[in-house]
């Protein structure tokens, strides 16, 4: 059983209430008791979210050299030494399978762009921690994430300019959204 901070027991009652809502039709409110609607402040501090283009990207940088003792302390014990042990996600290996009969959904194979994998474990990683890293240990880990899939070097820099311009190889994988752009964060992004 994974004990829950106060910011994650606020946002699983977030998406409790979502859900909940969501399941009643013409509900526009959360079940009496359940969750709380987050404060200004509360949502200031989620910060940016970062999309395809890495717009609202921190300064900071590493190289995959750098996130290697990172990613051992903090994400080995979920994902493997080299990404493929598990218990949780293989992150690493599976490029040119997901036409096959045995898909493999890693980052070296699914992700289209290397923000969002930025964005991803700036928010939700380490799983126990979510939050914990500073920006350079970010830059450190997704680096060497990308290194263990080929896709980097070890000792290429990784940073707000260029990160954005990595080349994932399923970069192409995806249709783009035909809807337009209504300004709003919910709309589609490029």
């Amino acid at each position: 059983m994974c004990d829950l901070d106060d910011g994650g027991r606020l946002a699983l009652g977030i998406v409790l209430a979502t859900v909940l809502c969501a399941a009643v039709p013409g509900s526009a409110q959360s079940p009496t008791g359940l969750g709380r609607s987050a404060t200004p402040a509360e949502i200031g501090a989620w910060g940016a979210i970062i999309g395809p283009n890495g717009e609202g990207l921190p300064e900071g940088h590493a190289t995959a050299a750098e996130g290697k003792a990172l990613y051992e302390r903090h994400c080995a014990r979920c994902h493997g030494v080299s990404g493929t042990e598990g218990p949780d996600d293989r992150l690493v290996g599976g490029r040119g399978t997901l036409a096959s009969d045995q898909p493999q959904k890693t980052v070296g194979s699914y992700w289209p762009t290397a923000t969002t994998l930025w964005d991803y474990v700036n928010r939700a990683m380490p799983f126990d921690q979510p939050g914990l890293l500073t920006s350079d240990e970010v830059y450190g880990v997704v680096a060497y994430v990308l290194h263990l899939n080929d896709i980097i070097g070890e000792h290429d820099p990784i940073d707000e300019t260029t990160l954005p311009a990595v080349e994932m190889p399923n970069r192409g994988g995806f249709v783009p959204d035909p809807r337009p752009d209504t300004g709003d964060s919910a709309g589609p992004q490029p």
